[in-house]
């Protein structure tokens, strides 16, 4: 990567990386928000009531234990897709900072100056406002500042759930093995979080009351300064202005999508790797060209939470395949031709989930293995059963999916009786590096990836046909299509399309010439003359 192709990429991707940096900004500003609000309180609470204090600390302790994927994947079947899921998180993984600070704090105070302020007639709710609060401020900034520093990064974690933020330029770029996408999303998310800190920091200064400073050479120099009644009076002003500035950004942002939310409006979701990136756009396209609709793209889901997204209505629209639907939702083993196994799912899903699947899209995009070409051709290896001849000799590095999923690899070994050496599972490109690093002999692919051109790989023949036919599709909800029933044919333009040579060099146009999938998809569509 150089520093040109950066350049270039911030140039022409600039209105995008502003757009998922604003998102990423007000998701961050509201959690943070929330938490200090709710995590000042609890730390002043359990300050006063020590026989809860552990109990509350144990709770938040735990949280912090859990791993923060884990996390947000739980909260998806309580809260649904967006920002919510994605803001909780990010308050329950600030709070230990705010909540710790606050009580120690103000526990950390001299008894001394309490029962003197306690001599002189202060109620407990004078001393908490007057001596506890400014004495312990400090203490809780640095809790504020290390959770809202914290915050920026964990919320990259938001791309995972249809929330955007900077999170979907830093997992698409890892998923299709491209560094300038990386950086584009990471290096404003590290500025971002520098910004914050700074902010936060000389929000410490202006807020802290004269007399309290841990810097004392500084406030030696300032002390004058700071008991100008004109000083106080520009502090206060800060302050305001800042809370109101905060406080509007937040109420434009809901009002806006509060003004979009009461439109009509179709959800565009999709999965977390490059093809189905660029199908949903294509899709979400489709419908601005041929509706007057609002579309709400919900891209870069996790299966699992995508299909669950569709079930709760969350999302109206996806591509999905037919093989991961009968084996995945509906338990069963592949039984007949392609077309029996569509008309099956057509029908099962029709029944079973309120979800109609439409026209196939026209690739078969079907699991397969592949290896570096020199290793294939070392040990004369072409098939699936020539593999399993020297499984105990190579490492696996297939998707996290891939290894537990009961048409993947568990089906897998018992199928060509195969023992690999040993299984590292990686999700996105990084299997590709492994590969080609030696760190591994063997992936899992989809049969239309385009980094199987890009790294030049051998696919091996499944030549016992294990894998189930994968067609691709479009899911919709019948809510939807009932409510809007033109948007079945709208849907059906894309029928008959793409094959697999097609799709493979849709792919190889993002996961090695580096073009956004929205643009491929776009440039595709204007192609087949289905939109101008």
């Amino acid at each position: 990567m150089s520093l040109d192709n950066f350049v270039n990429y911030l140039v022409t991707e600039k209105a995008k990386i502003l757009s998922l940096l604003a998102q990423h900004v007000e998701l961050t500003v509201v959690a943070i928000i929330l938490a200090i609000l709710i995590g000042v309180p609890l730390g002043i609470f359990i300050s006063h009531f020590k026989s809860v204090r552990k109990y509350v600390l144990g709770v938040i302790n735990v949280v912090q234990a859990v791993p923060s994927m884990a996390f947000l994947g739980l909260l998806v079947p309580v809260l649904g897709i967006g920002s919510t899921p994605a803001i909780f998180m990010v308050i329950l993984y600030s709070l230990l900072p705010i909540v710790k600070n606050t009580c120690t704090g103000i526990t950390g105070i001299d008894k001394g100056i309490i029962e003197s302020a306690t001599g002189i007639g202060l109620t407990p709710r004078q001393i908490l406002f007057k001596i506890q609060l400014p004495l312990a401020l400090p203490v809780i900034m640095a809790g504020v500042r290390i959770s809202a520093v914290s915050a920026v990064g964990l919320m990259t974690l938001s791309a995972f759930v249809g929330a955007g933020g900077l999170g979907y330029l830093v997992f698409s770029g890892v998923q299709t093995v491209n560094n300038t996408m990386i950086l584009a999303g990471a290096i404003p998310a590290c500025i971002l979080a520098l910004c914050v800190d700074f902010i936060f920091s000389k929000i410490e200064i202006v807020a802290t009351p004269t007399g309290i400073t841990q810097n004392k050479s500084k406030k030696a120099r300032k002390e004058k300064e700071y008991r100008d009644p004109k000083y106080k009076a520009r502090r206060n002003k800060v302050i305001g202005v800042a809370t109101a500035l905060v406080l509007l950004f937040i109420g434009c942002g809901r009002y806006f999508y509060s003004s979009f939310a009461e439109k009509e409006t179709i959800v565009v979701g999709s999965k977390d790797y490059t093809e189905q990136l660029i199908l949903g756009n294509m899709y979400a396209d489709l419908l601005e060209e041929y509706t007057d609709y609002n579309v709400e793209r919900k891209l870069n889901l996790g299966t699992t939470v995508l299909w669950n997204s569709m079930v709760e209505k969350e999302v109206d629209v996806c591509v999905d395949y037919t093989g991961t639907i009968l084996v995945n939702i509906m338990k069963e083993q592949p039984n007949g031709t392609s077309d029996d196994v569509y008309n099956h799912v057509k029908e099962c899903i029709s029944k079973n989930y309120d979800l109609q699947l439409l026209d196939p899209l026209g690739f078969n995009n079907t699991y397969t293995l592949a290896m570096e070409q020199d290793v294939a051709k070392k040990y004369n290896i072409n098939t699936y059963s020539d593999l399993a001849k020297y499984s105990d000799e190579f490492v696996l590095s297939p998707t996290l999916a891939f290894e537990n999923r009961d048409d993947g690899l568990p089906g897998l070994e018992e199928a060509y009786n195969m023992n690999f050496k040993d299984v590292k599972s990686m999700d996105g490109s990084l299997r590709y590096q492994a590969l080609t690093s030696g760190k591994a002999q063997v992936i899992d692919a989809f049969s239309t990836d385009g980094l199987l051109e890009k790294f030049d790989l051998k696919v091996l023949e499944d030549d016992k046909n294990y894998f189930p036919p994968y067609y691709a599709a479009p899911v919709v909800n019948k809510d939807i299509l009932e409510k809007y029933p033109e948007l079945e044919e709208i849907l059906n333009k894309l029928s008959g399309q793409i094959d697999e040579e097609t799709m493979i060099k849709l792919n190889y146009k993002v996961d090695e010439l580096g073009q956004s999938p929205e643009k491929v998809a776009h440039d595709f569509l204007v192609e087949k003359n289905l939109i101008k």
